[in-house]
Formats: C-alpha cells, sequence, structure tokens
C-alpha cells in the first residue's frame, strides 16, 4: 500500500529574494512600507487626515440648510437679525453633524448608522417642517416618517453592498 510522507519544509516566510504575493505588501517582517508607497501612512501622527470634498460637502449642505430655513421661516416678510441667526446656527449645526456622522460611520455597525443617518434626516426635516408654523405634533410625525423611511432605505443600500 503506497502512501504519501510528508516531505519536511520550512514554513514559507517573506523572503527578499521571491516576489510579494499581494499587490503593495512588501517583503518586511514590521509590515512597514517605504514613505510614499501606495497605502503607506503618515509617521508623524496617528490620526486620519480629513478628505478635503468631505470638508466642502458639508460645509455646502450646511449653507443649504441654513439658507433653506432662513427662507421657510421668513415667509414672505422682510429679511431680519434673527432669521439671519437661524440660518448661521442651523447650517453651523447641521454641517457639523454630517461632518462627524461620516467621519464616525465607518467604525459603526450597519444597523447603528442607518439609524444614525435616519435621526439625523428625520431631525433636520422636522423641524423645518416647524419652521412652517405647523403643530409640534405634526412636525414630529412628520420628522418621524421620514427618519423611519431613511432608516430602511440607508440600512438595505449598506446591507446589500456588504461584502
Amino acid at each position: 500500500m503506497a502512501t504519501q510522507t510528508p516531505v519536511p519544509t520550512r514554513h514559507r516566510t517573506l523572503m527578499p529574494h521571491l516576489p510579494p504575493r499581494f499587490p503593495g505588501h512588501l517583503p518586511r517582517h514590521d509590515g512597514a512600507r517605504p514613505p510614499g508607497a501606495p497605502g503607506a501612512r503618515p509617521q508623524e501622527s496617528g490620526r486620519r487626515r480629513v478628505s478635503p470634498r468631505l470638508l466642502v460637502n458639508s460645509l455646502l449642505l450646511g449653507i443649504a440648510y441654513g439658507a433653506y430655513a432662513s427662507y421657510i421661516a421668513r415667509g414672505g416678510g422682510p429679511a431680519t437679525y434673527g432669521q439671519l441667526a437661524l440660518a448661521l446656527i442651523s447650517g453651523a449645526l447641521a454641517a457639523l453633524l454630517v461632518f462627524g456622522l461620516v467621519r464616525v460611520q465607518p467604525r459603526l455597525m450597519t444597523e447603528v448608522r442607518a439609524a444614525a443617518w435616519g435621526v439625523l434626516v428625520g431631525g433636520g426635516v422636522g423641524f423645518l417642517y416647524s419652521l412652517g408654523n405647523h403643530s409640534v405634533l405634526l412636525s414630529s410625525g412628520i420628522g418621524l416618517a421620514i427618519g423611519a423611511a431613511t432608516v430602511i432605505v440607508v440600512f438595505y443600500a449598506l446591507y446589500t453592498r456588504r461584502p
């Protein structure tokens, strides 16, 4: 009866004379990459850099939200300093909340991420609806309905694109 005997071999470690197995993987034991290599991290600090596109998008969304809040509160009358303050505060708060959520969302579970977007969108829409002199109950109901729809849509979008 012929059987195959195990052949004694060394454990194959990363050896400098062999080509790397994966693109961007260099044959070093410490896992470091030279500066400028794809995927190399900056050595000066452990903080992630902020994308300029994220800053610009958050700022534009905040400006649009604040301008629309001021437009709704104005109601066709003359512009006042109170409406300007409303526009600045609501726009800055919306921009900060979107910026913070986009920065934190990669560390969140899918369900929590969808719920966070639902709370943010539902609260924002409910606030805008309340500026039109509607009741608090109706504004809360509209915000809750839009927030629930946002949770469902975001959860579906994240769940179907999961690896």
